[in-house]
């Protein structure tokens, strides 16, 4: 993938400084900051912010549209790091190494938050500012992003016919349709719960994963024996927070994509064809790890 690409010759470029090579480039420079580089600076070696800064390529002169542009790039990243910490989650849960696994979702967390944060720099947009380059996107719709059909899939939001429009892409396609037809985190998890002794029915745990997870009764009350049982050492109670923090943060996303919409949109039909505004309400009432929710009505 590309990250990968773009990962080795940074490595290769930015070599971490010892203690000593630090004291010495400050005793050689005064205390001033270094200003003479025999190449590259290795801010940008490791950061490719020149990349970064090239990448903007607006359609139309008009100067709003760049921060549509630049906010959805950034939403991008987001997407891309906090399935990286999604993936992270997984690995370490595999490995029964729970209290390991809280570390990486709680920066997904954090990550969403940020990606929440995101929406505040389009609160400027109203429909007729979006119109002056909306028709310039053509059929281009965020709908389109393979980024967030991941970060859905590793939440266990799983709908195979939305992966059709890659069919073409196919780098793209073949790395979708894996992360479809493997667990997903809340998969991973029901494992988990299975192997630490709750009774989970079998039809759960080995199932076909392209289809989504439907909740179920034993998983809710697997959740409600495990919030029951006291002590700051219950490293599941500790996991089970950790993920309904991320589910909220994800559901609070969906809910800031909405209120974007009908801001900058209203009802209108979405630019890659989907009903638009009445397409995101309808696709919020699938739950992210549905039996957390509502094992809280009996706890």
């Amino acid at each position: 993938m590309e990250q990968t690409e773009l990962r080795a010759p940074v490595q290769a470029a930015v070599r971490p400084a010892t203690p000593r090579q630090r004291a010495a480039r400050a005793a050689r420079n005064g205390g001033e900051p270094t200003l003479e580089f025999a190449e590259r600076v290795p801010y940008d070696a490791y950061v490719q912010a020149s990349t970064l800064h090239r990448l903007q390529q607006p359609l139309s002169d008009d100067p709003g549209e760049m921060s549509f542009l630049m906010v959805s790039q950034i939403m991008e990243l987001y997407f891309g790091l906090t399935c990286h910490e999604l993936r992270e989650t997984q690995r370490l849960l595999r490995a029964d190494r729970v209290w390991d696994a809280l570390a990486p979702l709680r920066r997904a967390a954090l990550h969403l938050e940020g990606l929440n944060a995101a929406w505040n720099g389009l609160r400027w947009m109203t429909p007729a500012d979006f119109n002056r380059f909306r028709n310039l996107l053509g059929e281009g719709s965020g709908f389109q992003s393979a980024m967030y059909r991941h970060l859905e899939f590793l939440l266990g939001l799983r709908d195979e016919t939305l992966i059709r429009p890659f069919r073409r892409q196919t780098d793209v396609y073949a790395e979708l349709r894996a992360t479809l037809a493997a667990p997903s985190l809340w998969d991973d998890v029901l494992a988990l719960l299975a192997r630490h002794g709750h009774e989970l029915p079998a039809d759960l745990l080995d199932r076909e994963f392209t289809a989504e997870h439907q909740p179920h009764a034993a998983v809710e009350a697997a959740w409600v024996r495990i919030y029951a049982e006291p002590g700051p050492e219950n490293h599941l109670r500790m996991l089970g927070e950790a993920l309904t923090e991320v589910a909220e943060q994800f559901g609070d996303w969906r809910q800031h994509h909405v209120k974007a919409v009908q801001r900058t949109m209203g009802a209108k039909v979405g630019s890659g064809g989907s009903a638009g505004l009445a397409w995101l309400q309808r696709s919020m009432a699938r739950v992210v790890f549905p039996e957390l929710w509502s094992a809280r009505t009996a706890m």
